[in-house]
């Protein structure tokens, strides 16, 4: 059971070999960066190191709790980088595929919300770009929980 944060890029087959041996289920979720209909080049995510690393490791034991996760691991990355790379995966294992696939669903709704991230875009057109604002939808997936 871990999190980390991190700028280097991060091998999503590496990161899941021997993940939730033993386990019932294994969900596994990356996100990349979104180009925006090729209006980005990428994204810029800043952190406070120390701060960030103890928010993720309390969530993803509350999940472990929760949902009753045998492992779970999240990788999150910072710095600059471009449309189409990973920029985060989230791993659940779990006796029972509902309890991984909730857990996932879970730890993914509060990274949109409220881990502590602050990402700016990096515009293709070469135009400064703007810190991304929370989304409605997002706060809105927390209620379920």
């Amino acid at each position: 059971m871990a999190a980390r944060v991190q700028e280097s890029a991060f091998d999503l087959g590496a990161e899941l070999a021997g993940f939730g041996a033993g386990a019932g289920a294994v969900v596994s979720f990356t996100g990349l960066v979104r180009d925006e209909g090729g209006r980005l080049a990428g994204l810029e995510i800043e952190h406070y190191p120390g701060m960030t690393e103890r928010a993720l490791e309390a969530f993803g034991a509350q999940a472990a709790e929760r949902f009753g996760l045998t492992e779970w691991k999240i990788v999150h990355r910072t710095g600059p980088m471009t449309a189409g790379e990973p920029i985060m995966m989230v791993a659940t294992a779990a006796p029972h595929r509902r309890a991984a696939f909730e857990a996932a669903e879970f730890l993914m709704d509060w990274l949109k919300s409220r881990a502590p991230f602050w990402k700016r875009e990096i515009v293709a057109d070469g135009t400064p770009g703007t810190w991304v604002a929370a989304k409605d939808e997002d706060e809105d997936a927390l209620g379920r929980w």
